[in-house]
């Protein structure tokens, strides 16, 4: 027979559960449409710098400028931003994003790596990569964007790397995401009839040149602002599947327990009363 103590235990046990994953789905979720509304606000301004870069370009000769230029000497040397989470209980969402590193850079020993979360520092560290720089503990991490960006066009200008890659998850919907990498440098530019069409005489002061030189940073900055917000509402809508995913099985442990339970009650009442029935058959 059941011991239905310690089965009444395990039901306020997994009650509780319940209670816990179901409050962390809620904060999840709210987290998520926070980081859907920052993506939102900030596409204005990533279109418009876009549509800056296109005109201006136009109006330059970009065949010289350093950052749209490939290395002349080739190194096969990249420098890798990785951008995951600090924290776990987001599902498969590093898990994901790790076989998809693995699968890009085969030989991670001729990758230099800039982190952005715990979890892809310590996955890099036990694969015996090189992490330059740790991003991880700067809170927002957007403050710590032209750091970064600074960084990355050093080591390219430098010729110490033939390029650098933002590796990061890419929000889909909230039930679905997926590892991208999106290379930042060396910049491609590609006209299109459509920002052709918006291009009109204006005066640029000092001169085009100058102001192109001074956007591109901005440029790049927003590449990986664009990376970050989509990490987080990706971190965001897996956690929260994450977490129902785990109310459910709590809830349902908690079916299956109750009924274990009235099982062994019955049974213990059925006892009870053949005892009793016993006993006074052998007074009798």
């Amino acid at each position: 027979m059941a011991n239905i103590r310690l089965i009444k235990g395990r039901i306020k046990s997994a009650k509780n559960i319940a209670q816990i994953t179901k409050a962390m789905e809620l904060v999840a979720a709210s987290r998520m449409k926070k980081a859907q509304a920052a993506a939102l606000a900030g596409k204005l301004y990533a279109d418009k710098i876009y549509q800056m870069v296109m005109e201006l370009s136009s109006r330059v000769d970009i065949s010289y400028h350093p950052l749209l230029k490939k290395p002349n000497a080739v190194r096969g040397k990249r420098l890798s931003i990785y951008v995951t989470t600090n924290k776990g209980l987001c599902g498969g969402l590093n898990a994901t994003s790790f076989r998809y590193l693995n699968s890009q850079y085969v030989h991670t020993t001729s990758v230099s790596f800039v982190t952005l979360g715990n979890k892809g520092a310590h996955f890099i560290s036990q694969q015996g990569g090189s992490v330059i720089a740790d991003f991880s503990d700067t809170s927002p991490w957007s403050n710590s964007v032209p750091a970064i960006i600074e960084l990355a066009t050093r080591e390219y200008l430098t010729g110490n790397v033939d390029g650098v890659d933002v590796v990061y998850n890419e929000f889909l919907s909230p039930i679905k995401q997926r590892p991208v990498k999106k290379t930042i440098l060396p910049l491609s530019i590609e006209h299109s009839g459509e920002v052709e069409e918006h291009i009109q005489e204006f005066l640029i002061e000092p001169n085009a040149k100058e102001v192109f030189d001074g956007l591109l940073p901005h440029y790049l900055e927003n590449q990986l602002r664009d990376a970050i917000v989509q990490s987080e509402a990706s971190e965001h809508s897996a956690r929260m599947m994450a977490m129902r995913n785990a109310t459910d099985n709590a809830l349902s442990l908690v079916d299956d327990l109750t009924l274990l339970f009235n099982k062994a009650r019955q049974e213990k009442i059925t006892y009870e009363i053949g005892d009793m029935v016993t006993a006074r058959l052998a007074l009798e």
